[in-house]
């Protein structure tokens, strides 16, 4: 909800013309929040898959031994998710400067409704290194725990499968909806999450970029936490 909220009603308000509703201290605020609340959307479904991957699969159970502790642990990866995106969108406060600023655009990466002074090549290449590998280790985690999952609801499937073989019920087993609805759900998120990535780098690779370009890259980047 803070993601769809802080991207979305800037990006309609700005996208029906709506000039200078945001001073600098708004811009920042906006981005800022955007930021934390886009990483935590994606680490907190990240855990969420980590630890019914941990209840479901007995072999990772006993490996970690946290069946019964992990509401403890919920809470406390929560924290930290926080805590890390926190203070790594900090840059944000310092990077985001405020409306646009009509008189300096070849200075400036300008937004629909705010603007930032473009950074050096180093400091974009860092900033890349960090969030690819925060983002990527998020997904790659999220696709391991789904694969695992879906292994062990194959394997269920095949141990009852002489118990079902004597039922009449034409109805497909509840561990095939439940496959089907983990695979379903991984690939939405890794398929908007990579397209909002590839877009997102497009733009900053862009001086000017056009108006379709950004509501584009605004609509693919709000399919993954809607």
């Amino acid at each position: 909800s803070l993601v769809l909220c802080s991207k979305g009603i800037p990006q309609t308000l700005a996208a029906f013309g709506l000039e200078g509703f945001l001073d600098g201290a708004g811009c920042k605020l906006v981005f800022y929040l955007h930021r934390v609340a886009r990483g935590v959307s994606l680490s907190t479904t990240c855990l969420l898959g980590g630890f019914q991957a941990i209840k479901l699969c007995p072999s990772i159970s006993r490996w970690m031994e946290l069946q019964i502790r992990s509401p403890k642990c919920i809470v406390f990866c929560c924290f930290l998710c926080w805590a890390l995106h926190l203070v790594v969108h900090s840059y944000i406060v310092r990077y985001i400067t405020g409306p646009v600023n009509s008189k300096n655009k070849s200075m400036d990466k300008i937004y629909l409704y705010c603007s930032s002074p473009i950074p050096g090549r180093l400091v974009f290449s860092v900033m890349a290194v960090i969030f690819l590998f925060m983002d990527g280790m998020c997904l790659a985690l999220m696709v391991w725990t789904s694969g695992s999952m879906v292994l062990v609801l194959h394997r269920h499937k095949q141990r009852v499968q002489h118990i079902r073989s004597c039922s009449l019920s034409p109805r497909t087993s509840h561990e095939t909806r439940a496959t089907h609805t983990i695979l379903s759900l991984v690939s939405m998120f890794v398929s908007f999450h990579a397209l909002a990535a590839i877009l997102s780098y497009w733009i900053t690779q862009i001086q000017n970029p056009s108006h379709w370009l950004r509501s584009i890259s605004a609509l693919v980047a709000s399919g993954f936490p809607t």
